[in-house]
């Protein structure tokens, strides 16, 4: 069993920047890719951005390439995600999630073994 918390969540101007946080255990943290999706409403759950077990490889959704950065400490048990010169079309709620052990990083949600309890993020125009 993998629990993981979400934090980091707020409003905030278009623009702005927001560092949201995961903060994982039950499991070697290591030995997991790490991802996170996001869900606006009356819309799918979608892919944001993954970060391999070791954190050598990160992959992006077109939508926050350049904008959003992954990351993650592994003696911290932590994923993060930076968000910068955030949009309106970023408000969601974001979840983390967590593969299986040495599993590679998909954009499909149903892959995913555990999932947080997700935290909002709302962008003022």
């Amino acid at each position: 069993q993998v629990q993981l918390v979400e934090s980091g969540g707020g409003l905030v101007q278009a623009g702005g920047s927001l560092r949201l946080s995961c903060a994982a255990s039950g499991r070697t943290f290591s030995n997991y890719a790490m991802a996170w999706f996001r869900q606006a409403p009356g819309k799918e759950r979608e892919f944001v951005a993954g970060i391999s077990q070791s954190g050598s490889r990160t992959y992006y959704a077109d939508s926050v390439k350049g904008r959003f950065t992954i990351s993650r400490d592994n003696a911290k048990n932590t994923v993060y995600l930076q968000m910068n010169s955030l949009k309106p079309e970023d408000t969601a709620v974001y979840y983390c999630a967590v593969l299986g052990p040495w599993v590679s990083i998909t954009i499909d949600p149903g892959r995913y073994d555990y999932w947080g309890q997700g935290t909002q993020v709302t962008v003022s125009s």
